[in-house]
């Protein structure tokens, strides 16, 4: 038996709490509840109370645990679950003490990665589980709790389902090609292999709600020196996280926080004023500023409208437009510039007074509209998928529209099957159905141990 291959973490967040868990998941569980517990045949499932003693005898603390058996366990291997006191130093021991007898530290995502390689779930249902646990809206909550029971590897699998089929009516035209595939109808393998991609482009649409949901909204406040963005902030968090000052130029590095309007969370981003200066701190503060701005899905522009609108640099003025920008006139409770009305005419535009609190339940409205409704393939349940989902569907659907054209140009059904295959291969990329490890090890990477 290798021992190595039992490993142990935390399971719960660091520091104090009222209990901390621990997992184990491997073939040597079974020995730890004999040796720790002097249990030889625990019941899988049940809870124990227990005192755990360490390796040299020394008692560590009074603990609950539970036996599962591989066949009923989380990783599809034998798995020892120990509820401890939630004193870190407690946990430190007990971990210390499980690698003593044999245990080695899990890596990051170990134990859902193992769940996924003993096929106890599939990997779109492996994403959903860290998706569930940042979870942050009502949506967010719904699009993971549906994906982790398998929402979309249902409609993945009916794809890949159905595409077998066509395929299969193609590969047995090849070889009995005196059986004449249908041509006309419902029937024919070109309607149905449309309708297939059909299906696909509206998995696809739901892509940019799916990484709102995931990875929250980026959004930058940006605009000249003392217009208010600091302010504008502080009033958006509810608290006076941006320093403000009269003086200009006192934001020179980006400031990050984040607030919530349903179903998204918003990352936003404080910034340096943008403007000619000498100062070489400023001048940073800019350029990193210019960066940030090429990174957000959501831009806040900011002015005083009681001044005369600024001049952009170029830089800038090349990647607003409606779709992505609001323009916010802020200072709205002085008197308002002749010129701030017809300033980038056409953008949505709202008016603001940081200083008065007025204006935000417009700004909250605007953000939502420039947003958009947030786009989920329901029938029954939510599905959003993911940048990684999004691509091996658009590689799939492309797949599909060389099939599709290959068979309406009448060019040889060995040509078109082939193509059907590689469809096969990256909706099968979505569940998991494909072997690659790099890809494997850098998903998995991302989830916190003990998960």
């Amino acid at each position: 038996m290798d021992l190595q291959d039992t490993f142990t973490a935390l399971s719960t967040p660091h520091g104090e709490s009222a209990l901390g868990i621990i997992r184990c998941s491997g073939p040597l569980c079974p020995f730890l509840v004999s040796e720790i517990f002097h249990n030889t045949s625990p019941t899988p499932r049940k809870v124990y109370v227990a005192d755990y003693q360490s390796y040299e005898g020394q008692f560590l603390d009074n603990v609950v645990y539970t036996y599962f058996q591989d066949e009923r366990s989380y990783t599809g291997d034998p798995m020892l679950e120990i509820s401890c006191h939630g004193n870190p130093f407690i946990l430190q021991l007990v971990l210390e003490d499980l690698v003593k007898r044999g245990c080695r530290h899990a890596l990051p995502g170990e134990f859902t990665q193992t769940a996924f390689l003993n096929g106890r779930m599939d990997l779109s249902q492996a994403e959903a589980v860290i998706d569930l646990i940042k979870a942050r809206t009502d949506l967010s909550f719904k699009a993971a709790a549906h994906q982790l029971q398998g929402s979309l590897s249902r409609r993945i699998q009916k794809l890949v389902d159905d595409l077998l089929q066509i395929t299969a009516e193609i590969e047995a035209y090849i070889d009995f090609p005196e059986e004449d595939l249908p041509t006309d109808g419902e029937a024919a393998p070109i309607s149905r292999l449309k309708n297939l991609v059909t299906e696909i482009d509206k998995l696809s649409e739901t892509a940019r709600t799916g990484i709102f949901l995931r990875e929250g909204v980026k959004a930058i406040i940006i605009g000249a020196p003392n217009a208010g963005k600091s302010s504008l902030m502080n009033q958006l968090l509810g608290e006076a996280r941006s320093i403000v000052s009269n003086t200009p130029g006192t934001t020179r590095d980006y400031i990050e926080a984040s607030f919530f309007v349903e179903p998204y969370r918003i990352i936003i981003m404080d910034t340096a004023g943008l403007h000619n200066t000498v100062d070489e701190i400023e001048k940073a503060g800019i350029s990193k500023t210019l960066e940030q701005i090429a990174l957000s899905d959501l831009i806040l522009f900011t002015i005083d409208a009681s001044s005369y609108p600024p001049l952009l640099p170029d830089e800038v003025s090349s990647v607003l437009n409606r779709d992505n920008t609001i323009l916010i006139h802020n200072k709205s409770d002085l008197q308002q510039h002749p010129s701030a009305d017809k300033y980038l005419e056409g953008f949505h535009r709202v008016s603001t007074s940081a200083l008065e609190g007025s204006g935000f339940d417009e700004l909250t409205d605007a953000i939502k509209f420039v947003l958009g409704n947030p786009i989920v393939s329901e029938k029954g349940d939510v599905v959003a998928v993911s940048a990684r989902h999004h691509t091996a569907l658009l590689d799939a659907a492309h797949d599909l529209a060389v099939g599709i054209q290959l068979l309406e140009n009448e060019e040889p059904a060995e040509l078109a099957a082939s193509h059907l295959r590689d469809a096969m291969g990256n909706l099968g990329k979505v569940i998991g159905q494909v072997d690659n490890e790099r890809m494997l090890d850098k998903l998995f990477a991302s989830f916190c141990i003990g998960k």
